[in-house]
């Protein structure tokens, strides 16, 4: 498989997965409306950005007291947990009551367990993507309909701000980005750029060059696997609710990927595979999933989704910030995710907004 070809599978194949997350978010909206799982009282309270970024916080610290100790097996079954919480969240209102066990739905409970039991016996690239994606929409959809438009534009904004600075300033998420990398759990959306990559085979990721930030449901990132699987260079980072994000470094020389196996003029793509971080996918589409569920303006008619001109901005906006950063990490440099993928949110949800006759007050919720 040439350069060129194999740039375009990896950007073809991380567009996609963020589109199953947005989409996906999209679709949770109205049954999650329905089933009442509004997560705060007041949507519009601007306190509860403040909140949710002092948990971030606090999940990043108690993540790093883990690995210190080396009892890291907390995190990964407290993600397995949240994995197998979002996954029957997402399947008992998608999948039919077919089967019913005490009021249960037999089948999406079933459904929830297996991806926490596949997670566990056989985290394949493969099944990492699949229960990323719906724990992502699961997420994102959960967090839309409980941030208004000035909570979610607020909680954008800082994350972004706070992406910046952990992953160019003070990369205090190095140890974090590598050991949540090493529990092979979905932190993280794994982009095969060859046939024979194995996720599962790829074993430690001692030696990374990462920093980032996590937390406890999204993250950012991007990594590269070198072809012997022994040692990788991220490429960008960002927060994570459960998950953590890894950036590589700016100081990489062009000896040093002579010595890695890479070539610095082909960037990430002579590696195995890229990492790009859930969060990176799921707090912009926290945006998406608001504009949706709060705004009643330029309703656009798609069967099976809730959506309106300022969410499908906010969705294109969020694909094209994913392009430019997905140009700059095969590039081979570390970027944070966040800045550009929330920027492109923010800046295509107002351009949609005022395109449906909302005034810009009103597009930021004031």
């Amino acid at each position: 498989m040439n350069h060129r070809t194999r740039v375009l599978l990896a950007v073809g194949l991380t567009v996609v997965l963020f589109l199953g997350v947005q989409l996906g978010a999209l679709a949770l909206i109205e049954p999650f409306h329905d089933s009442d799982r509004q997560a705060v009282e007041d949507p519009d309270d601007p306190a509860n950005s403040v909140v949710y970024f002092a948990i971030i916080l606090v999940a990043t610290a108690l993540m790093l007291v883990t690995f210190k100790y080396d009892v890291q097996w907390l995190i990964k079954a407290m993600i397995i947990g949240v994995s197998v919480m979002l996954s029957w969240f997402v399947f008992a209102e998608l999948v039919p009551p077919a089967v019913t066990v005490g009021g249960v739905n037999a089948v999406a409970a079933l459904a929830a367990v297996g991806i926490g039991a596949a997670l566990l016996f056989y985290p394949e690239w493969y099944v990492i993507d699949s229960t990323g994606v719906v724990m992502g929409a699961g997420a994102a959809a959960l967090f839309g309909i409980s941030f208004g438009l000035l909570p979610a534009i607020l909680l954008l904004s800082v994350l972004a701000v706070y992406d910046a600075i952990s992953v160019y300033g003070t990369e205090h998420m190095l140890d974090l980005a590598e050991g949540v990398m090493d529990l092979k759990i979905p932190v993280v959306l794994v982009i095969p750029t060859t046939l024979s990559y194995s996720y599962l085979a790829a074993g430690s990721t001692d030696g990374v060059l990462e920093d980032g930030a996590g937390d406890e449901t999204d993250s950012a990132s991007a990594e590269a696997t070198p072809t012997d699987s022994t040692s990788t260079t991220a490429a960008n980072g960002g927060p994570s609710t459960g998950d953590t994000d890894a950036t590589g470094d700016d100081a990489r020389t062009d000896a040093d990927a002579e010595i890695d196996g890479t070539d610095p003029d082909e960037g990430g793509m002579e590696r195995d595979a890229l990492f790009i971080g859930l969060g990176d996918a799921v707090i912009p589409t926290i945006l998406v999933a608001s504009a949706a569920y709060f705004l009643d303006v330029g309703v656009i008619d798609v069967p099976g989704i809730a959506l309106n001109v300022p969410a499908l901005g906010a969705l294109v906006g969020t694909i094209a910030g994913l392009l430019v950063l997905m140009f700059m990490v095969l590039k081979g440099r570390p970027h944070a995710g966040l800045p550009l993928l929330n920027g492109g949110a923010i800046g295509g949800y107002l351009l949609g907004a005022l395109a449906s006759g909302l005034s810009l007050m009103t597009a930021l919720g004031l």
